[in-house]
């Protein structure tokens, strides 16, 4: 039984996947995922066409239910404007000047107006003859939006002086609003008919009445507001994105050399178009959507850190559709901060939407540029399929469940693997057994999941067990003589009695997570002097992450059998009193066991020992201490000899006074045996000569001779 805070390798663990993190690591098909980690059949998408260009920008639908989009990335001076009638029939509907079309529109009599980047321009084209004429021309590069009034007026939000302009159905148009901004990004019409506007670079929400009166109904923290929407009890919708830049110090101004033109027609020094203007510095700092009350409160209701928001729209229940990149993924909000991942359609951007008939919503997507209609009806099955689970070591596998249980419009599956990326070297997918895993044991799972019907998962649970195996001792080391560590402790670890939770409302991680080996780092605490002693310090690691107890044991090299010295250590080092022990080489063994997280009978243990070392508590010889005459001087001679270590340092003291140092006759001391000689001045009584000698091991002899 394994104590209470004490990990066991034989415990039933859990790979537990609840969050919408957790499935977002995973592959979704035809399915859709909840903000709180729910999954749902997602709506059915369909194709409606291929044009071939890089990019639509913008998407229209008539009374007839004839759709119109238009965008940019054929190359060349011209763009295409697409019809897809209510059949599904398309063509080109209109050739334009221009790069791009950036916003649609049509009024009461189903004629579409085009409106294309740079250089914009307003064209009217006829339906039924594709007959394309300049309707208006603003006299600015860029046209962002377009929307026309109950009365028939078109307004015409532009960049790059963000000016918004109102024309009459005869094409006479003018200055209507100026937003003091850059660019008027993103514009519509309420049912009283105030203009809604965004602005960039100011992240500015604008109202402006039917007689031209503006206010700021909220300065978002954001750069550019991409979109606005309108909802029919008048609540506003606005997305904004991008970090706004810093200001920057001005230079003084130096004279300017003529003005050249810019290869894409924009003067020199003028600033660079926002978001959706063709290629431009990377956007960072993610998005956010506000609503602002019909009160005029403003607050923000979904933020990403690193999906776009593009385009906004409202689906049949009258929730909020958000189109992003660089995922194309649809949001759909259901409540402050809760959202549903709708749908991922197969381009990078959603970059515009229309309402059609029976709650069916189109959109159009940028790189690659399509049209795709997208419900209401449901898919009639999805399918998702896990991330990889990395269980740490060779494992088996128990029950597999999800909630709801009562759910059985769920099949399950499952495959193992010991690669790390699910190949063809992994064994098949097979159904679960009564919720239980039938993959072979291995170290890496995989599941996969089909719905059907109203299924719908909130949590899976997949049960494992590691396979004990045995602790690893990577390396023993002995420390320096006459050192210590300090004392192991004798007392078992306390159990833990604080529990630490997550982040509120996320569900505790610690079951889906794998626990790391457990291993010695290699440090060990600071070692005090200590004569006598000796120490022992290694590396060991258990691939379960089980608490590990070591056993210390030695032996000399002429003996076969090991003596225990200590047993149940948990730290990774020992020392001991060597002089107990007669000198000469002997060896250290360290026993690793993994008992105190698995029963007795499953305990596993694995032993390595040091090399050779040397145990010398003895002093040197010191022999033929003599002193001779030597014309003025005297000479002393002694002899030293070590039985196992190389001589140290050699000392002498004349009568008491500073030890002075004295090499051996070969000047080398590199040996167990050394003469060694030095002169003296001859005094006129009695003088006493001390010598002393080390040996590597700090052992110590001193002798005396009294010299007349």
């Amino acid at each position: 039984m394994c104590a209470l805070g004490t990990l066991c390798a034989i415990d039933t663990k859990t790979w537990q996947q609840a969050e919408m993190a957790d499935f977002e690591k995973g592959t979704l098909t035809r399915l859709s995922l909840a903000s709180d980690g729910r999954l749902a059949l997602a709506p059915v998408v369909k194709e409606i066409l291929d044009p071939s260009v890089a990019f639509l920008w913008a998407v229209a639908r008539d009374s007839k239910g004839s759709l119109y989009a238009g965008g940019g990335g054929l190359g060349g001076a011209k763009t295409k404007l697409f019809m897809v009638d209510s059949t599904g029939k398309s063509k080109t509907l209109a050739e334009l000047e221009g790069i791009a079309i950036q916003a649609i529109a049509i009024d009461s009599k189903d004629r579409v107006y085009a409106a294309t980047s740079p250089d914009g321009k307003v064209y009217r084209i006829d339906a039924a003859t594709g007959k394309s004429e300049v309707f208006y021309d603003p006299k600015q590069k860029y046209i962002w939006a377009l929307a026309f009034s109950k009365s028939g007026d078109l307004f015409v939000a532009t960049g790059d002086q963000g000016e918004i302009h109102r024309v009459t159905p005869a094409g006479a148009g003018s200055v209507f609003f100026k937003t003091e901004e850059t660019h008027a990004r993103s514009m519509t019409i309420d049912s009283t008919g105030n203009l809604i506007v965004g602005t960039d670079p100011g992240g500015l929400i604008l109202r402006i009445t039917p007689a031209g009166d503006g206010f700021v109904l909220y300065q978002s923290p954001k750069r550019e507001i991409t979109a606005v929407a309108v909802a029919p009890d008048g609540t506003i919708y606005a997305a904004g994105v991008g970090n706004k830049l810093p200001p920057f110090p001005v230079p003084a101004p130096a004279p300017a050399p003529a003005p050249t033109p810019a290869p894409n027609g924009r003067p020199p020094g003028a600033p660079a178009p926002p978001t959706l203007a063709g290629p431009a510095p990377a956007i960072i700092g993610g998005s956010d959507i506000y609503r602002i009350q019909t009160d005029g409160y403003p607050r923000k209701v979904w933020t990403h850190a690193q999906d776009l928001v593009y385009a906004l729209a409202f689906d049949q229940q009258g929730r909020v559709l958000a189109g992003t990149g660089n995922h194309g993924d649809i949001y759909v909000l259901v409540a402050d901060h809760k959202y549903w991942k709708l749908v991922s359609l197969a381009a990078t951007e959603v970059t515009g939407f229309c309402a059609g008939a029976g709650g069916k919503v189109f959109a159009v997507t940028g790189n690659i540029g399509k049209i795709f209609s997208i419900g209401p009806e449901l898919e009639q099955s999805g399918i998702f399929e896990s991330d990889i689970f990395d269980a740490g070591a060779f494992s088996y596998w128990g029950r597999l469940s999800h909630s709801p249980r009562e759910n059985t419009s769920v099949v399950v599956e499952t495959r193992s693997g010991n690669l790390n990326r699910a190949q063809k070297n992994w064994n098949a997918f097979a159904r679960t057994d009564a919720g239980r895993i039938v993959s072979p044991a291995a170290r890496f799972l995989q599941y996969r999941l089909t719905l059907s019907g109203t299924a719908e998962i909130t949590e899976v649970d997949a049960a494992y067990q590691m396979k004990n195996v045995a602790p690893e001792i990577d390396e023993v080391e002995i420390t320096p003589a006459n050192y210590k560590f300090p004392a192991p402790s004798a007392s078992a670890p306390s159990p833990s009695t604080s529990l630490t939770l997550p982040a509120l409302g996320h569900r505790n991680p610690s079951s889906s997570s794998t626990t790391a080996p457990t291993a010695d780092s290699g440090s060990s605490p600071g070692l005090t002097y200590a004569k006598g002693h000796i120490g022992v310090r290694w590396l060991a690691n258990d691939d379960n992450g089980d608490s590990m107890l070591f056993k210390v044991e030695i032996r000399s090299a002429n003996e076969s059998s090991w003596k225990p010295l200590k047993d149940k250590i948990r730290e990774h080092y020992y020392s001991w009193d060597s002089t107990a022990f007669p000198d000469g080489k002997y060896f250290v063994r360290i026993t690793a066991t993994d008992a105190p997280s698995n029963p007795p009978d499953q305990a596993l243990s694995a032993s390595a020992a040091s090399e050779p070392f040397l145990i010398d508590n003895t002093p040197p010889e010191i022999t033929g201490l003599s002193g001779t005459p030597a014309g003025s001087k005297l000479e002393v001679r002694f002899h030293t000899k070590d039985a196992l270590s190389t001589l140290g340092k050699a000392e002498y003291s004349i009568n008491g006074s500073d030890w002075m140092v004295v090499e051996p006759t070969t000047r080398l001391t590199d040996s167990m045996e050394h003469d060694y000689s030095f002169q003296m001045d001859r005094g006129t009584g009695e003088t006493t000569v001390a010598v002393r000698v080390s040996d590597d091991n700090d052992n110590q002899s001193v002798a005396k001779i009294v010299l007349n």
